[in-house]
């Protein structure tokens, strides 16, 4: 029921990895002394609060990281709303297996599923709206690839993975080169045409100096609703138009409809409450 592409499971191995490895060490002690080695279970996945789920297969490639030999059944897809109470997979095999892998299993799948949770209710909130709901970088450390695809599970979708993936020139970029447009300059100097430039603005000032650079992108930091909605207008579609900054659930509504293009949250990676789900041995 829930499918990753080879190139993404290869990816993710090396974190799963290094997971397992932090957490197991030199073996489960527990598992191998109080259960037999032949012992078999069935468990399920149980959602104990309401959400979206993302990390199903992320869940399942532990498991078989672990031993190949578990069997893992997924009872709805990632990117499902899910309700207090419902199963959300079923696994059987060896017991010893079951319960090695269980609490890395599940620390990914919580924040996951956390991500897409956080990011959904963002998504929602501004559905009347023609904006969109983007990440940042601001991500866990090696786990950027999990959290930004949880992140899409919520309907969210995906700033830049890393620094190769567009120029943004913020305010330690202006400083540094003197000005919007010398720093605007330098980049097009050297960049292939193919990549966009987004340019951090904080001033209606700083507005005209992106637009005069002609900015692919321009990113409206920290700016109330008033001045925010006046910067759109002088914009007038000719980049589009980025809110950033302290967005809370509270001020994402008003914000949309300033009439932004993208409103990008670090909070719904950085700061996300991870989804109460258990594995229950039947």
């Amino acid at each position: 029921m829930n499918k990753i592409d080879a190139v993404f499971s290869k990816t993710i191995q090396p974190i799963i990895d290094l997971a397992l490895f932090e957490d197991i060490g030199t073996g489960d002690v527990t598992a191998r002394s109080t259960i037999p080695a032949d012992s078999t279970s069935k468990a399920h996945l149980l959602a104990k609060t309401s959400g979206v789920v993302a990390g199903l297969p992320v869940f399942e490639q532990v498991l078989k990281s672990v031993d190949n030999e578990l069997v893992f059944t997924s009872l709805v897809c990632d990117g499902t709303a899910i309700s207090k109470g419902m199963k959300l997979a079923e696994i059987t095999g060896l017991t010893r297996s079951l319960l090695t892998a269980e609490r890395t299993a599940l620390n990914f799948l919580q924040r996951m599923s956390g991500i897409a949770s956080a990011t959904k209710v963002y998504v929602d909130a501004i559905a009347h709206t023609n904006a969109f709901i983007a990440d940042t970088r601001k991500t866990a450390p090696g786990q950027r690839i999990l959290d930004k695809y949880a992140v899409r599970m919520g309907a969210g979708s995906n700033h830049r993975f890393n620094l190769s993936d567009g120029v943004l020139i913020k305010d330690n970029h202006i400083a540094a080169l003197g000005g919007v447009q010398k720093a605007v300059e330098s980049a097009r100097k050297v960049i292939p045409h193919t990549l966009k430039i987004e340019v951090e603005v904080t001033s209606i000032e700083m507005v005209n100096e992106a637009l005069e650079a002609k900015a692919d992108i321009i990113m409206l930091d920290n700016m109330n609703t008033e001045m925010m909605t006046k910067a759109v207008k002088i914009i007038n579609h000719r980049a589009l138009t980025e809110a950033s900054g302290g967005v809370t659930l509270a001020t994402v509504r008003e914000i949309a409809e300033c009439g932004v293009d993208l409103i990008s949250i670090g909070a719904i990676t950085h700061s996300v409450t991870a989804m109460d789900i258990s594995l229950e041995i039947e």
